[in-house]
């Protein structure tokens, strides 16, 4: 599939996807260029509001790994930064709800998941390379096996 760019339409898409996985319980949205897709809410680094935007990922062990490639636009989205400056979050994945802690993936474990995540989709290369910045790859670790820490969503 070719690399996206940001246009209106996207922007507006990326505003009602969370919506849509939300109600459908992921059933709808689900799956994106062949990956599934999770919603992830962060707390605003300034506003401390809180923020919900769907992402592509990529199982890794029992972790889940997103990538802040923002269409390859010079700036890191949003989320990045609100993890950056609190790294607890919570996740939805279908119908569950899933306390997470991030962290960036550095050196070899991010050579690793990057080749694969260029084996599975190819137009990250593309994003890459139109920006200058290091794309973010984030895991997000689920935060122990208390009953707290992953719910089911009605």
């Amino acid at each position: 599939m070719a690399a996206m760019k940001r246009t209106r339409v996207v922007e507006w898409f990326w505003k009602i996807h969370p919506f849509i996985y939300r109600i459908s319980g992921g059933r709808l949205l689900g799956e994106m260029i062949g990956m599934p897709v999770l919603l992830l809410s962060t707390t605003g680094a300034r506003t401390r509001s809180r923020r919900t935007t769907a992402l592509t990922y990529l199982p890794h062990g029992g972790a889940y790994v997103v990538i802040g490639s923002f269409l390859g636009e010079p700036r890191h989205p949003g989320w990045v930064h609100n993890l950056r400056a609190r790294p607890r979050a919570e996740i939805q994945v279908r119908g569950r709800t899933i306390a997470v802690a991030a962290r960036e993936a550095q050196d070899v474990e991010r050579d690793e998941i990057w080749s694969s995540l260029l084996a599975q989709e190819p137009s990250y290369r593309d994003y890459a390379e139109r920006t200058e910045r290091e794309i973010p790859v984030v895991v997000l670790e689920p935060e122990g096996d208390s009953p707290s820490s992953s719910r089911s969503v009605s």
